[in-house]
């Protein structure tokens, strides 16, 4: 779906983020009084706050009946909004149908993997390509369209919301079956080219008629995972183009107005480099009391979970290293500033412990998604509501409409405005770049061999360690310019060709240090295991082979002997031996002497394929040993719980625990209490 690289960060940074710091706040005015409206609208002004995010779930009042628009109640909202001061970004409202287009063309509604069709009283219960839900869908955004798309009092458009969410990224019924083949057909044009790539000839699969073809439900006992990634890439590309067709609808509408959508963090169904390529910028709903929950068993080591919260870390904080990457990577679908859409301020109401929030966590988080790269942050919700699903949830405002924890954290940052203007025009400049693929992560997530083996969870062992050092990081896809980066780490480029490996190997010659890690080039892009000895595609640019590899028992290592300082064994988890023939060794396991390092030089820079699972440690001895050579900074011995960020001449450290913290930084000590920040000037 990609066709262009994404541009430099510096470049992206200075044409998009040259504005000021702006907060805002998602409004639901349906759910209260007209009477209550202006009261609102002046304490969300009073409280510094520019933007409200308004509409996205109220289909239901907008068509009450079919055809029939019911505008009066918006144009009040926004008008008493507009009144009092506040930009307004309107929802297209796609993502809760009314009740009267599901029970009328029951067709509309999801189907999971086991058959079962989703029910009315939700959101997200549709399927992406019923042909009549698009012709409904479109029908509401041209109508909503050509009524607000002139309005000066509109400053942008958020598409549908959190697509995928609640398990809802691929859908399998009898519409999703038609557009599967349809995809297939032009993504393969034969059936003879489908069969060979996703070798059917094994177990009797070959297909002799596109309609023999159906989506792997679970149906299936064991699955084809050929079959399944390309149903995933199909399922993935189903709401790029649901999406862009909303998209299209505004663009012809709603001329100078921006168009983006909310993404979740590390959702992962979903490619959001695709979902993100035709939006403005990206923007993301950080919850970071809930979100670790969800993200921590893909992170951290099996057992290294007992605790939904890390101990080292204040009870209300969540996982600053979880949040982070989550930044990292709504930061690098645009390679620009981005929005939080919908920052939590308060306790939530939908995970497993859902802990009360003490006045000072609210900035905390706010400062971290500043120090990311965020340039606008929209609290979720202005009050808390009274009814349905979300009724323990906070806002800015208690039930009863008194303010709330985060009301009052946000009045601190009246104080720093003119600083909070200077960072959000400030680029982050990242010297490295960690390669991330989505379809690499599904390869993996399908046949991980060895069972808690998970692409997120090493990725984040680099990611971590470069956080550990300070060292500001790009997560990219491969289509990226990867000039920018002096170093470039593929944690795992599963799936490889000769068109990554033809790009890799102009990122080296023309200087760039690349570090491929285990499983690089084991299989094509359609999932099939290269019939080259390993790693496939990219063994010309690494200089070596693998000879065997292997997932080693729990505590099972292998020993190191390495000229790499402090890189120690034992090598466990996962392990490939390495034969060199052009690349020279800097580690060999011992005993039996094969290589578990290599480097390799390509024109002005070299690549390096590391044949071990790294831990912590090994990560932290590898990565200072290539930031020393390649020129690049560091801050030495960061404590644990303590998070540094670089934004322009800014170094921004955020203390995540709960005892004030002293750092020494540009030969002074700087004290960072429980819970706050500190901001230096270079």
């Amino acid at each position: 779906m990609r066709d262009t690289a994404v541009g430099s960060a510096l470049s992206n940074w200075l044409e998009h983020g040259i504005v000021d710091m702006k907060f805002g706040v998602c409004y639901y005015p349906e759910h209260w009084p007209q009477t209550r409206w202006p009261q609102d609208a002046r304490m969300m002004r009073e409280l510094g706050l520019e933007i409200v995010r308004i509409a996205e779930f109220a289909w239901a009042k907008l068509e009450p009946t079919p055809g029939q628009y019911d505008w009066s109640w918006l144009d009040e909202a926004i008008g008493v909004l507009a009144a009092a001061g506040l930009e307004i970004i309107l929802g297209t409202p796609t993502v809760t149908p009314p009740a009267w287009l599901t029970r009328a063309y029951p067709e509309i509604l999801r189907v999971d993997a086991n058959g079962r069709a989703r029910d009315h009283g939700t959101r997200r219960h549709t399927c992406p390509n019923s042909p009549t839900y698009r012709q409904f869908s479109r029908q509401i955004v041209r109508a909503i369209g050509e009524r607000y798309g002139s309005d000066p009092r509109i400053s942008g458009w958020q598409i549908d919301n959190e697509f995928g969410g609640g398990g809802t990224a691929r859908c399998y019924c009898e519409n999703c079956a038609a557009a599967f083949r349809d995809w297939l057909q032009a993504r393969y044009g034969t059936l003879a080219a489908l069969n060979d790539a996703w070798g059917t000839i094994f177990w009797s699969q070959t297909y002799t008629d596109w309609a023999q073809i159906r989506p792997p439900s679970d149906h299936i006992d064991k699955k084809n995972p050929s079959h399944v990634l390309d149903y995933y890439r199909f399922a993935s590309d189903s709401f790029v183009s649901y999406q862009q067709e909303q998209v299209d609808i505004l663009r012809e509408l709603a001329h100078g107005r921006f168009i983006t959508t909310n993404f979740m963090g590390l959702y992962r169904d979903l490619d959001q480099f695709d979902m993100a390529e035709t939006l403005d910028f990206a923007t993301w709903d950080n919850y970071p009391t809930g979100n670790p929950e969800r993200w921590r068993p893909l992170l951290y080591p099996p057992g290294a979970d007992a605790k939904t919260n890390n101990p080292l870390y204040a009870y209300d904080v969540g996982d600053p290293m979880v949040t982070g990457l989550a930044h990292a990577l709504t930061r690098g679908l645009k390679n620009a500033p981005f929005w939080i859409m919908e920052q939590q301020c308060g306790h939530i109401n939908w995970a497993q412990f859902n802990p009360g929030i003490r006045p000072g966590t609210p900035r905390l988080w706010t400062w971290h998604a500043i120090a990311e790269g965020a340039d606008t942050i929209v609290y979720f919700r202005w009050r808390a509501t009274l009814f349905a699903q979300e009724q323990y949830h906070s806002g800015l405002l208690r039930h009863d409409a008194t303010p709330d924890v985060g009301y009052h954290d946000h009045l601190t940052f009246q104080a720093d405005r003119d600083l909070l203007d200077d960072l959000a025009r400030q680029p982050i400049t990242a010297p490295v770049g960690i390669l991330f693929d989505f379809a690499d992560l599904w390869a993996l997530q399908l046949q991980p061999h060895r069972q808690d083996f998970g692409y997120l969870r090493l990725l984040y062992v680099y990611y971590t360690t470069l956080q550990r050092l300070g060292i500001p990081v790009n997560l990219v896809p491969k289509t990226a310019d990867f000039t920018p980066y002096p170093l470039l780490i593929a944690p795992t480029t599963h799936l490889a060709d000769a068109q990554l490996a033809s790009k890799l190997n102009d990122y080296t010659q023309n200087g760039g240090t690349l570090l491929l890690g285990v499983r690089s080039g084991f299989k094509t892009t359609s999932n099939l295991v290269t019939d080259e000895p390993l790693p496939g595609a990219l063994r010309k640019l690494v200089g070596a082979t693998v000879t065997s590899w292997q997932a080693l028992p729990p505590d099972v290592g292998w020993e190191l002997e390495t000229a790499v300082p402090h890189l120690h064994g034992p090598a466990g988890y996962w392990l490939e031996t390495l034969n060199a023939q052009t690349a020279s060794v800097l580690a060999t396991y011992k005993p039996g002497g094969a290589a578990a390092l290599t480097e390799h030089k390509v024109g002005n820079g070299r690549v390096l394929y590391l044949g071990f699972y790294p831990t912590n440690e090994q990560a932290r001895a590898l990565l200072l040993h290539l930031a020393g050579q390649l020129g690049l900074n560091w801050l030495p011995d960061l404590p644990e719980g303590l998070v540094a960020a670089q934004r322009g001449p800014y170094t921004i450290l955020l203390n995540f625990t709960e005892q004030p913290i002293s750092y020494p930084l540009n030969g002074q000590a700087v004290l960072v209490n429980s819970r706050d920040v500190a901001v230096i000037r270079r």
